[in-house]
């Protein structure tokens, strides 16, 4: 390309050494440029899973991904839900660092750094894990949790011990927060978190068949309008009750879970003896009825089955490499993709 510039300023005007000095440095400055943006764009921070570690052959589904839209101009509509006598814009909702609270008698006053963030450094904990705490598929349930533990779960990632198995799942959007995140931040989130009593936030439907889905925005996945059904296979599809206050972040809106036929009583069987040495009894650790013991193991019942299913992968990877870590790795060696489902959907059937 820089030679037919050159010949076609040749042909221009044989005699002027000043344009072929501008054309030469024209040339300079494009390719300084070039390997200016090829440099920046080398070491620019990743938090997808080294490359040893990243997996393909995971199954999709715990690990939900949305659809990523070019946001519409904010015309200042005000939205409300049903029960709340708040209304914000959908810059509020979607655009700022800050996070919506529908329903602000229903818990503490949140601190900062769970509401508001802070500018330039991290968006609000409500932003992704809701105001209250208990989060969505792609996200954390973070209520009741020891404080120490998910103190220790924000410095294995400021250290580079936990990633997604798989790349470009959501907790590398977590990971840099983690980085930025202060201490004194952290422990004000942690304790609000930790004050909040657990929820049951998924409703549990046993099927053969599920409707089916595609990726919305919030990495919430929305059923298909055209009412299209088609076999569950070896998944959990989870999808919001009411899309509409899903995509308003309203907390108390939760979510419905499609497991397939008998992977709860299944799941219980995994969960209660380790299935003749599968796998370790889950209650070993995680005390009775699976709702945590002292700062290391953190309660599990009643969350989630698809974020809880991408803990089990992740530690099966061993992208999940932090402090305790090494405790999950022989309970989740064993365990086939039927049993991760079934295991979940025992898991989640339970009440906190």
């Amino acid at each position: 390309m820089f030679r037919a510039l050159i010949r076609e300023n040749v042909g221009m005007n044989q005699r002027s050494p000043l344009s072929l000095c501008a054309i030469s440095a024209g040339c300079l400055l494009l390719t300084v440029n070039h390997l200016a943006h090829a440099y920046q764009a080398a070491t620019k921070p990743t938090y997808d899973p080294p490359a040893n570690l990243a997996r393909i052959d995971y199954p999709d589904w715990p690990y939900p991904k949305g659809a990523h839209e070019s946001p519409k101009p904010d015309d200042g509509q005000l939205f409300r839900i049903p029960g709340s006598v708040k209304s914000y814009t959908d810059t509020q909702i979607n655009r700022s660092t800050s996070t919506v609270d529908w329903f602000p008698e229903l818990h503490p006053v949140p601190p900062a750094p769970v509401i508001s963030g802070k500018n330039s450094a991290y968006s609000a904990c409500g932003q992704c894990h809701l105001i209250d705490g208990r989060g969505k598929p792609d996200t954390a349930d973070l209520q009741g949790l020891p404080v120490a533990y998910f103190l220790q779960q924000l410095a294995d990632m400021k250290d580079d011990k936990r990633h997604a198995s798989v790349v470009h799942a959501s907790l590398a959007d977590m990971i840099p927060i983690a980085k930025a995140i202060d201490a004194a931040d952290a422990r004000l989130a942690a304790e609000y978190f930790h004050s909040l009593p657990a929820v049951r936030n998924t409703r549990i439907i046993e099927t053969d068949t599920v409707p089916v889905t595609h990726p919305g925005p919030h990495n919430i996945q929305l059923v298909d309008a055209s009412g299209a059904k088609e076999p569950i296979g070896t998944r959990i599809i989870e999808v919001p009750e009411d899309v509409k206050r899903t995509l308003l972040r309203d907390a108390t809106s939760g979510f419905v879970a499609y497991v397939p036929n008998g992977s709860v009583k299944r799941g219980e069987l995994l969960a209660k003896t380790g299935n003749v040495g599968k796998t370790v009894p889950c209650a070993t650790c995680h005390g009775d009825g699976l709702k945590g013991m002292g700062d290391t193991f953190p309660p599990l019942a009643g969350r989630s089955p698809t974020a809880t299913a991408r803990q089990l992968y992740d530690f099966k990877s061993g992208t999940r490499d932090g402090r305790n870590a090494a405790a999950m790795k022989p309970v989740v060696a064993n365990l086939t993709d039927q049993d991760i489902v079934d295991l979940t959907a025992y898991i989640a059937s339970l009440q906190p």
